[in-house]
């Protein structure tokens, strides 16, 4: 479906909405993690954060269907835009959208205040930090009080996380629900693609600095 001065209003819609979806995305996080770890009689505070995280879905589903209508692209949009397609449909990768945002805000200086390999390492480095709180959260709501769990406090579940993410894997500690595991597969296989990213460009930026030195070097002799 083609909208008059599409790409205009789009970029428009983009500015106006960034910011907002910067703050709410670390709010969503937070009000699932209330959620969570909430365990006190009172149900205030956790039915608040449960309508606050509806709130917050439902600002992003607009946002999405806005986008996807302005751009005009249809199913092309769908598959160019695979982060912001995953976070409206599972909830809790929605804080991901924050390096989503950081990137557009970056893409509009003249010039990034990060070279390209800084700007790899700095997004990957949010993006497991994100990953690792939200897996932890998620493994331990389905944990605790399961028969045979050994994941028994939020402790043990960020403790989990951290040796998942980073592909080490004691194994004292693990997931026995099909749920819990589930996570860990997803979490596991995010680690890898993470560290793989930070790993070729540190070495891309350690070949080019090398590269730069031998050019600067005066010749022998």
């Amino acid at each position: 479906m083609h909208v008059r001065n599409g790409p205009d209003r789009l970029r428009g819609w983009e500015r106006r909405t960034e910011l907002p979806l910067l703050v709410a995305s670390p709010l969503f996080l937070a009000c699932y993690a209330v959620r969570v770890l909430s365990t006190g009689p009172d149900p205030f505070w956790r039915d608040l954060a449960l309508a606050l995280s509806l709130l917050i879905w439902a600002a992003f589903v607009v946002d999405y269907v806005v986008r996807l209508v302005l751009s005009g692209e249809g199913a092309r949009f769908v598959r160019t835009h695979l982060l912001d397609t995953v976070v409206v449909i599972l909830p809790l990768l929605r804080p991901l959208r924050i390096v989503n945002t950081y990137m557009a805000i970056q893409r509009r200086r003249d010039r990034p205040r990060l070279s390209l390999y800084a700007r790899v390492m700095a997004y990957a480095s949010i993006t497991a930090g994100l990953l690792t709180v939200s897996a932890a959260l998620a493994v331990y709501q389905q944990e605790r009080g399961a028969p045979g769990a050994t994941i028994l406090t939020f402790g043990d579940s960020v403790w989990w996380a951290c040796s998942a993410i980073t592909t080490v894997g004691y194994g004292d500690v693990t997931p026995v629900t099909p749920l819990g595991r589930l996570y860990a597969v997803c979490l596991m296989l995010c680690g890898l693609a993470l560290l793989g990213a930070v790993t070729g460009s540190f070495s891309s930026w350690l070949i080019q600095v090398f590269g730069r030195e031998d050019k600067e070097r005066p010749p022998a002799g």
